[in-house]
């Protein structure tokens, strides 16, 4: 038979989504996937019901319904300071998943490089492959993961074509700062480079962290391509409907990929967001007291475990270090670390390599707490059973 794809071999299939088949399998605790456990807002459950009965089921505008776009053009300008014509500007999409290969599909030209932070979210690498670009990676390093600005301007070069930018960071944690931004802006502007930023956590924030879009910066406005969903905000990441914000010359090409990638995403789901984006800003507070609570049990339960965890500025990931664990759990990588904890201690997580390129045992592995406090209770419990 004649050969298959060569792409497909160049990449593994998610190893977040096989960790959360294995952690069914053995009816685990899922700390590997980042969804939450809990209920979804009532108020945006409500609408989705609504607009289904109310005959919402059909084929959308391609490119988003239009008092979605209006909607996400509100929210762009009081959070985020980015004005955008809802009609020229914004594509819905199937999730941030689709808007980020749809763009990079929009974007990349054969031999253009793109630049990404590594640990990075594990699509990154894949979307790539599948663009057809060819990836630079520039290091964030522990304990406070910041990027040396010397190893960050060797990578750019003429034939940089894009920056991805994930803030606040998956699975790092780490939101970055104004002035990073800057940098980073200055370095785009000098190399005429087009900036993505995945800004899907921006409201998952702690301590005084700040979130800010790279857009609203100046000199960014025609050149960067913002990215966001539903999906973390409001705990429903089944549904699957994203947007990215572009100027016009973009979008119309994101656009055109995006028809024939998906033709549009979910119909009622659509009208549902419009729901979520007018949620008022109690909403936004309480989600932040939720997180932060929760990122303070399972930091002290990594901790009081052997871990050496890294505490996140942002999202709801943390990264840890396993090193001192390795008489509990005999393991040559964290691949089998991740595999060996679950069978264990019912306890599922992310081996670290799975977010670098070079795909070697990192000693790290990811944990998401977007869980109920009495799954975090039953996790703690768990992971303090290692010592005895």
């Amino acid at each position: 038979m004649k050969q298959l794809s060569q792409i497909t071999e160049r990449f593994t299939e998610s190893v977040i989504r096989e960790m959360t088949r294995i952690s069914d399998s053995l009816g685990g605790y899922n700390l590997s996937q980042g969804f939450p456990d809990f209920d979804s807002p009532k108020e945006i459950k409500e609408a989705a019901i609504n607009a289904i009965l109310n005959n919402f089921n059909q084929y959308p505008v391609t490119f988003g319904e239009p008092e979605l776009r209006e909607a996400i053009s509100r929210k762009a300008d009081w959070y985020n300071n980015i004005k955008c014509n809802p009609e020229t500007d914004i594509t819905v999409t199937c999730g941030a998943t689709e808007a980020m290969i749809a763009t990079l599909k929009a974007l990349i030209n054969p031999g253009d490089e793109i630049i990404i932070f590594e640990p990075f979210y594990e699509n990154y690498g894949p979307d790539a492959i599948l663009s057809g670009a060819t990836p630079r990676y520039v290091t964030l390093h522990a304990p406070d993961w910041n990027y040396d600005l010397d190893e960050l301007k060797k990578v750019f070069n003429n034939k940089t074509k894009a920056i991805i930018i994930n803030t606040p960071n998956n699975p790092t944690g780490k939101v970055f700062t104004d002035s990073e931004l800057r940098e980073i802006a200055g370095l785009c502007i000098r190399y005429d480079t087009y900036a993505i930023t995945d800004e899907i956590y921006e409201h998952i924030l702690y301590d005084a962290a700040k979130h800010i879009s790279l857009a609203s910066i100046p000199g960014m406005e025609e050149r960067t391509i913002t990215i966001n969903s539903i999906s973390k905000t409001y705990s429903v990441t089944g549904w699957r409907v994203g947007w990215a914000i572009a100027s016009p010359v973009i979008s119309s090409r994101i656009r055109k990929i995006h028809d024939f990638l998906t033709v549009g995403a979910p119909t009622p789901f659509q009208y549902a967001a419009i729901a979520g984006l007018g949620f008022p800003q109690q909403y936004y507070v309480n989600l932040q007291s939720r997180y932060f609570d929760a990122r303070k049990i399972l930091f002290e339960a990594l901790t009081d475990a052997g871990f050496i965890p890294y505490l996140p500025q942002g999202s709801y990931y943390i990264i840890a270090d396993y090193s001192g664990l390795r008489s509990f759990i005999q393991s040559g990588n964290d691949y089998e670390f991740s595999k060996n904890l679950i069978h264990k201690t019912g306890i599922a997580t992310v081996p670290g390599s799975s977010f670098y390129s070079s795909k070697k045992t990192s000693n790290q592995v990811r944990f998401a707490f977007c869980k109920k406090q009495e799954t975090l209770a039953i996790a703690k419990n768990r992971l303090g059973n290692m010592k005895k």
